[in-house]
């Protein structure tokens, strides 16, 4: 039986390395237990989000099968899950860009390359 207390995490990126950083930046969270969960594409990022209903989302923009911008939309305008908190990361830092993740719902912008410590610091926020 899963534990209800525990927080879920996923970091949707079709990069291994994007990936594997988030999850090394999060080891340093103090005093959140927390479950990390992966996904490589879109298609799976949303499955998961809809089946699992993480606390916190860390959704790459470009991905393949579906791309972030969509992913957000069907999370929080279709699902109506507005209680996920949903962080794009994206190399894509224009300010169109950065309006389209706003009104796909977006609760944060954050471009990459991005600082490990400010992840770390709303990941704390948001699982606090």
């Amino acid at each position: 039986m899963p534990d209800p207390s525990l927080k879920k995490v996923l970091v949707a990126d079709d990069e291994a390395f994007i990936r594997l950083l988030i999850e090394q930046t999060l080891e340093d969270l103090e005093g959140v237990e927390y479950e990390l969960i992966t996904a490589d594409n879109g298609a799976d990022a949303l499955q998961t989000i809809l089946s699992q209903s993480p606390q916190l989302v860390f959704l790459d923009v470009m991905m393949p099968r579906m791309n972030g911008f969509d992913v957000c939309r069907q999370v929080k305008q279709v699902a109506g899950m507005h209680q996920v908190y949903i962080v794009l990361l994206t190399a894509k830092g224009q300010e169109y860009d950065r309006q389209i993740g706003a009104e796909a719902g977006a609760d944060l912008y954050m471009t990459k390359p991005f600082d490990p410590d400010e992840l770390l610091e709303l990941a704390q926020r948001v699982l606090a």
